[in-house]
């Protein structure tokens, strides 16, 4: 099997069994705004951005700007679905930011290219990964940029799940795995690994817990469960993660 189409067959892994995503009151999906705000990006991935001097960067899936605004590159542009991070990117990165709500790579063709494309903790939510960094690709004068932590970021709730619905999740696909995806399409990437914060740090002990909550598909009355569960169960969440580039 391609290394992308074991990319996607382990993403596909994810899927949520039917009756328990029929079950939750709220979606599972989405994060909070603040926890991809400007002042969350990695230094690893900056500098990686910052190399090639760039004048314009476009950041896709941006969130609130973590992986471009500390640049400081004159011209911004963002793209990313949700409303609530763009206004969020927008806010962070100035006035003459640019933003373009949609999924990438569907709103590449409406996106201008730039020095460098950034994209942050995105491709684990990319099954079609060659036609999402084709497009990548394709926007960049100079450099492409991507970060990833090195294991699915859901893998941190595997206890939990086992626990509250007595299945196993899987484990990949990984940035190991993201990085033959690469060499497949015929990428000489570099890359650094390195040690990565907790994104949940600042975050109030009751926002990690309705976040953790709602990714669990249980109602709010279930809290004081999930709470006392966390507090038995050990903190898988990534430590490390990976951001790779590639010239154009």
């Amino acid at each position: 099997m391609r290394a992308t189409e074991r990319w996607a067959a382990e993403l596909a892994a994810w899927t949520i069994d039917p009756e328990v995503l029929a079950a939750a009151p709220e979606s599972p999906y989405g994060f909070p705004v603040g926890l991809f705000g400007a002042d969350r990006g990695a230094a690893a991935t900056h500098e990686a951005v910052r190399a090639v001097r760039p004048r314009s960067v476009l950041d896709v899936g941006c969130g609130g700007g973590a992986a471009s605004v500390p640049v400081g590159a004159p011209e911004l542009l963002g793209v990313d679905e949700s409303p609530e991070l763009l206004a969020s990117f927008a806010a962070a990165a100035g006035p003459g930011a640019r933003t373009f709500p949609g999924r990438w790579p569907d709103v590449a063709g409406e996106v201008p290219v730039a020095d460098v494309v950034v994209c942050a903790n995105v491709v684990y939510n990319v099954p079609d990964v060659a036609d999402f960094v084709t497009a990548l690709t394709a926007h960049a004068r100079r450099r492409v940029v991507v970060e990833l932590t090195d294991v699915h970021p859901w893998t941190s709730l595997a206890g939990l799940w086992r626990h509250f619905h007595g299945q196993e999740r899987p484990a990949g696909p990984t940035a190991e795995l993201f990085g033959e995806v690469l060499a497949e399409l015929g990428l000489a990437t570099e890359s650094v690994t390195w040690q990565r914060d907790d994104p949940w740090r600042d975050a109030p002990a009751d926002v990690v817990l309705a976040f953790t909550r709602r990714r669990l598909c249980l109602p709010a009355g279930r809290e004081p469960e999930v709470a006392e569960a966390m507090t038995r169960l050990a903190d898988d969440r990534p430590r490390t993660a990976t951001t790779l580039w590639w010239p154009v």
